[in-house]
C-alpha cells in the first residue's frame, strides 16, 4: 500500500509533466500553423541489409522493364525468394520481407517514369514505382485527374495495387485505385523455355486481371500500369464538427451518398465527429480565384526536437497512468488541428474561411515532408524511425454499411463505461472513417463499407502494456470478429488477419492463379502464406503476446500479470479476450473449471463475470 507521502509525490510529478506537455503542445500548435515554410530531410530508404550499408547483397534496383525481367530470371534460376519494395513507404506487416537471409528485395525506386498520357482516351501509363504525387501532377498537366486516391503522396502505383489502398467515396467505381486500372504488365517466374521470367499483359476482361489488381505482391512484379482518368475538376471542402449521437445513422445511411469525397474523423471520448463535406464543382462554375490547397499537418516537416518532446510526454503519461493528462493533451491537439482547418488554405498560404475550393490535384492528397534537402535530421516526416518520434500501432478494417451503426454503438457503449479510454486516439487525429465500395478484385472489398483507421500509442518495450489496453483490444476484436471486418492488407497486427482470407468469396480462385504464376512460390513468404491461409503460425503464443497483437490472450501469461494486466472477457463483446488491468481485490483464480474471486481471507464466491 502506497503511503500518503508517496501518493502526494506522484501527484506533484503528474502536475509537472502535465505543465511540460502544455508547453510542448503549444509549440506543436505553432509548428503546424507555420509548417509550410519548413523543409526537412526525406524518409530514408526502407530497405536495410544485414552486413552494413552496401545494399548490393540483398537489393536489386532496375531502371526499366528489361532489367526487371533479368532480375527475376536470375533469382528464379537461383531459386531465391523475392519481394518488391518501394521508395518511401512500405507496409506495417511483413509484406516486403523475403524469407531468410538469402532472399532479394527488388526496388522500384528507379521504375518511376510516366510512359504515356492519352488525352483523348483519358488514360495514363506509368511504371509501377511512380509515386501518387507524380501521378497526380502529371495528369493535371494534361488537364486530367485521377478521381480517387489515398491521402499520402509517398505511395507508389505498384504499392497501392499490392495492398488495395484507397481514398473515400461511395460514388462511381469507389475510392480504390486498383478499380481504375485498365491494363497492367507483370513479370513472374518461369521455366527455362521462357528464359526463367515471363511478362504477362493483363487488361479488363482477362480471366486473371481481377487477381492481379490486388495481389499482395505474390504473383510477381508489376512493371507498368494504365489507369483510366477523368477531366480535371475542382473540389469544395468544408469541415463541420457535431456531437456523435447520430453518427451511426448518418455514417451508414446518408452522409457518404450525399457527398462524393466524404469522410469523418471521430473523437469518441470527446463525443465529437468532424464531417468532411467534400464535393466536386465544375471549373466553369468555380471562381477563378479559388485555388485552394490541402497540406495536412500530419504529413508536414516537423522538428525532431518537437517529435521527441511529444513522444516523451506520451511516454510519461503512459508510465504514470495519467489518463487526465492524455485527455487534456488530446483536446489541445484536436483544437489545434481545427484552428488550422486541417491544413487547408484558400490560396496556398492562408485559410480565410470555408468552403475551400481548389483543383483536384491540389486537394486530393499531400505530403510536403517529402520536399526536402539534407539538414542532419533536424526536421523529418513525423514517423521517421531515425529520430525518437512517433511509434504506434495501426488497426484498420472495413465494416459493411449494414453493420456500421451497430459497430459505432458498441464503441459508444465502451466509452460510456470508460469515458477517458480513447483520449489517446486523438493524439493521432482520432478514428478516420473512409468510404469504400465493393470491388471486382478477388482480394478487394467485398461490399460497400466504411474503413475505420485507428492509430494509437505503442511502447518501445513489447512487454509493456498501454493505458486502456483492454479497450483497444476489444475494439479490434469487435470490428474483425463480431462484425467480420476486412483488414487493410498494408496495416494491422497479426490478430486482425486471423481467418481473414475466409471472408473473400473468390479466395480459392486467387490461390489457383498464384500457383499458376509462381509455382515455386518465390514471391511468397511465411507471412503471405499465413494471411492467405496456406500455412499456420499467424498467432504466436508466448508470454506477453497479446500486448503486441501477436495473439488473442487465452491465459494471463499472454498479457502482463506482473504489471496487473490479466486476460479477461470484453466489457461489451463478451467473446473478446483482452488484457485488462485489475486491482488486487479484483483478481480471481480458475479452480475446477470455474473462476473464483480472491481476497486476503481466501476464496469467497464464484465470479459472475466469467
Amino acid at each position: 500500500m502506497a503511503t500518503h507521502d508517496q501518493i502526494q509525490f506522484v501527484h506533484q510529478m503528474e502536475k509537472k509533466f502535465r505543465k511540460l506537455s502544455y508547453n510542448w503542445i503549444f509549440f506543436f500548435l505553432m509548428m503546424i500553423t507555420c509548417g509550410h515554410v519548413v523543409k526537412c530531410i526525406p524518409p530514408e530508404d526502407p530497405i536495410k541489409c544485414t552486413g552494413g550499408s552496401d545494399y548490393s547483397n540483398c537489393t536489386i534496383t532496375n531502371s526499366n522493364e528489361a532489367e526487371l525481367i533479368s532480375a527475376v530470371a536470375n533469382s528464379t534460376m537461383a531459386k531465391k525468394k523475392m519481394k518488391v519494395a518501394t521508395r518511401y513507404s512500405h507496409s506495417i506487416p511483413k509484406l516486403v520481407c523475403p524469407d531468410g537471409d538469402q532472399g532479394v528485395v527488388i526496388s522500384t525506386k528507379y521504375l518511376n517514369r510516366v510512359l504515356k498520357i492519352d488525352a483523348s482516351a483519358m488514360t495514363i501509363t506509368v511504371e509501377s514505382g511512380v509515386t501518387l504525387r507524380q501521378l497526380i501532377n502529371e495528369t493535371a498537366k494534361a488537364k486530367l485527374a485521377l478521381p480517387y486516391a489515398p491521402y499520402w503522396w509517398g505511395l507508389t502505383v505498384g504499392g497501392m495495387m499490392g495492398t488495395g489502398a484507397h481514398g473515400s467515396s461511395l460514388w462511381g467505381l469507389g475510392s480504390q485505385v486498383h478499380d481504375y486500372v485498365i491494363q497492367l504488365r507483370i513479370v513472374s517466374p518461369a521455366g527455362p523455355d521462357d528464359g526463367y521470367a515471363k511478362v504477362r499483359v493483363l487488361q479488363t476482361g482477362d480471366p486473371d486481371f481481377d487477381a492481379a489488381k490486388v495481389s499482395l505482391g505474390v504473383l510477381g512484379v508489376i512493371s507498368q500500369v494504365t489507369l483510366k482518368l477523368e477531366a480535371l475538376f475542382k473540389r469544395s471542402v468544408t469541415y463541420i464538427t457535431k456531437n456523435d449521437s447520430s453518427l451511426g445513422d448518418e455514417a451508414a445511411v446518408s452522409f457518404g451518398r450525399a457527398h462524393e469525397f466524404a469522410d469523418m474523423i471521430w473523437h469518441p471520448s470527446q463525443k465529437r465527429v468532424v464531417y468532411r463535406i467534400d464535393d466536386r464543382v465544375s471549373i466553369t462554375n468555380a471562381s477563378e480565384a479559388s485555388n485552394g490547397l490541402n497540406d495536412f499537418p500530419g504529413f508536414r516537416s516537423t522538428p525532431s526536437l518537437v517529435l521527441l518532446a511529444l513522444r516523451k510526454t506520451e511516454e510519461t503519461q503512459e508510465s504514470l497512468g495519467d489518463e487526465d493528462g492524455k485527455c487534456i493533451t488530446a483536446k489541445i491537439t484536436t483544437t489545434a488541428l481545427k484552428t488550422v482547418a486541417y491544413g487547408l488554405t484558400n490560396n496556398g498560404n492562408l485559410f480565410t474561411g470555408y468552403p475551400v475550393i481548389g483543383y483536384q490535384n491540389r486537394m486530393q492528397a499531400s505530403g510536403t515532408c517529402l520536399d526536402s534537402s539534407e539538414d542532419e535530421k533536424n526536421t523529418v516526416c513525423p514517423w521517421d524511425s531515425r529520430v525518437k518520434g512517433l511509434f504506434y500501432h495501426q488497426t484498420a478494417f472495413s465494416i459493411g454499411l449494414s453493420q456500421v451503426k451497430d459497430f459505432i454503438n458498441d464503441i459508444q457503449k465502451l466509452v460510456s463505461l470508460e469515458p477517458k479510454a480513447l483520449c489517446g486516439l486523438d493524439l493521432y487525429n482520432g478514428i478516420l472513417m473512409r468510404y469504400v465500395t465493393a470491388s471486382t478484385a478477388y482480394l478487394g472489398k467485398q461490399e460497400d463499407a466504411i474503413d475505420f483507421d485507428i492509430t494509437y500509442y505503442r511502447s518501445k518495450n513489447a512487454s509493456t502494456p498501454r493505458l486502456f489496453q483492454d479497450i483497444l483490444e476489444e475494439i479490434e476484436q469487435i470490428g474483425v470478429f463480431k462484425y467480420n471486418g476486412l483488414p487493410h492488407w498494408g496495416k494491422n497486427r497479426n490478430v486482425a488477419f486471423q481467418g481473414a482470407i475466409d471472408k473473400y468469396k473468390k479466395a480459392s480462385e486467387f490461390i489457383k492463379i498464384k500457383q499458376k504464376y509462381d509455382p515455386m512460390a518465390l514471391f511468397s513468404s511465411d507471412w503471405t502464406d499465413q494471411i492467405l491461409g496456406l500455412k499456420d503460425g499467424l498467432s504466436i503464443f508466448k508470454d506477453g503476446c497479446a500486448l503486441e497483437g501477436l495473439c488473442i490472450c487465452s491465459k494471463d501469461a499472454h498479457c502482463a500479470p506482473n504489471k496487473g494486466y490479466l486476460c479477461r472477457p470484453g466489457k461489451v463483446y463478451e467473446k473478446a479476450r483482452v488484457c485488462t488491468k485489475v486491482q488486487d481485490t479484483d483478481k480471481d483464480v480458475l479452480l475446477n473449471g470455474q473462476y473464483w474471486d480472491i481476497n486476503p481471507v481466501g476464496l469467497i464466491n464464484e465470479s459472475p463475470s466469467h
